[in-house]
């Protein structure tokens, strides 16, 4: 099933580390079950990524809904190569893309330099007056406000929306508007296949109840 380098096996306990894709090798897929054949075992992080020390004689597989993998001789796995796994499995059918504009940090760098003496300005600062600080606190608050609404419209972008749903016109219109999500949603969404999701599913949902 996948991209693993084999080679010799070294002595003592073995430390191995890899990725775990979807069958596409784009989406990394988390909570996916690594196992040893001697009974130790550990899951994939939200990233994908998982750590296990095993026995040079053990073998290794993973497990992902009830499905297991082959299992793969430790004594095989080359030593300081990465055990990296592409599991028969489609996430959720969800298209394979990634449209995004000019990187938003780029954005969100030149807008912090332009107006550093406000996102570094501290209340109570006794230079300047109650009414000044209190000017000063709006207008920080209000270009942190417009910096988190560029992010949500960098991530949350038309052409990402239709890729995805497929709708158009004023039906994507209509859906942009509605299910916009907010700043902290999609900074708390642990990867890209859980933001996508979400359109996924707000789009399953608006179909059925637009008709």
């Amino acid at each position: 099933m996948v991209l693993a380098l084999l080679g010799t096996s070294a002595a003592g306990q073995v430390e191995i580390r890899g990725t775990v894709y979807d069958e596409s090798k784009l989406f990394a897929m988390p909570g996916v079950s690594v196992l040893g054949t001697s009974g130790q075992g550990t899951t994939t992080d939200s990233a994908g990524q998982y750590h296990i020390v095993l026995h040079p004689g053990d073998s290794i597989y993973f497990s992902y809904l009830g499905r297991h993998t082959g299992k793969i001789a430790v004594s095989r796995i080359a030593k300081n190569y990465p055990l990296d796994m592409s599991l028969a499995v489609r996430v959720d059918s969800l298209p394979l893309v990634v449209v995004r504009p000019q990187p938003y940090r780029y954005d969100s760098a030149e807008n912090r330099d332009e107006y550093r003496n406000v996102f570094d300005y501290q209340p109570g600062n006794v230079i300047f007056g109650a009414r000044k600080n209190r000017q000063m606190l709006e207008l920080q608050q209000r270009l942190i406000e417009e910096e988190q609404d560029k992010y949500v419209n960098y991530r949350f972008n038309k052409r990402l929306v239709k890729k995805i749903t497929g709708l158009a016109g004023s039906d994507l219109d209509t859906f942009m508007k509605v299910y916009r999500p907010t700043y902290q949603f999609i900074v708390n969404c642990e990867n890209d296949y859980e933001f996508y999701k979400y359109i996924k599913d707000a789009a399953r949902y608006y179909k059925t109840h637009s008709q």
